[in-house]
């Protein structure tokens, strides 16, 4: 197997970006090679208590597992989430209308939304039929990686 060198400064630029933007993840794929830096944040309850700023950490994007979700809410209903960090648009292009609004009837992998990601559209089809109960993102907002789009009944 040959050794991989890693590009140190991209990491560093990457880390720094993270930090700046308060990103959890960033991948940067050109040709055969892609390099994923994410971090861990914690999640700390209680009335004052203030959490530290989770250390950056750099991994190849092939031995890289996907970063944990935070525990959702409960909620009534079949949770559609993010499946990758980017941003959600609730309709096909700007001024035209959503593609489901809460009250609408879906069928099983009809498009709820469409989730950008390093600038490719990715549509986020229903997972079952079912009534859409609420969309949880706002047209133009950034999503992270299972975060709650949509709510089926």
């Amino acid at each position: 197997m040959a050794k991989m060198s890693l590009d140190k400064t991209l990491i560093r630029e990457l880390s720094e970006l993270l930090i700046e933007a308060d990103l959890t993840e960033i991948e940067v794929s050109e040709g055969g090679r892609s390099i994923r830096v994410a971090r861990q944040v914690t999640v700390l309850a209680g009335p004052s208590v203030a959490a530290a700023p989770a250390p950056v950490v750099a991994a190849p994007a092939v031995a890289a597992a996907a970063p944990a979700a935070a525990a959702p809410a409960a909620v009534d209903g079949t949770p559609v989430t993010s499946p990758m960090v980017g941003t959600a648009y609730l309709s096909p292009e700007p001024g035209a209308a959503a593609f489901v609004r809460p009250g609408d009837r879906v069928s099983k992998g009809q498009t709820l939304l469409i989730v950008e990601a390093m600038k490719t559209m990715n549509p986020i089809p229903a997972p079952r039929d079912g009534t859409v109960s609420k969309v949880a993102v706002e047209n133009g907002q950034p999503v992270e990686f299972g975060e709650i789009l949509v709510v089926l009944e």
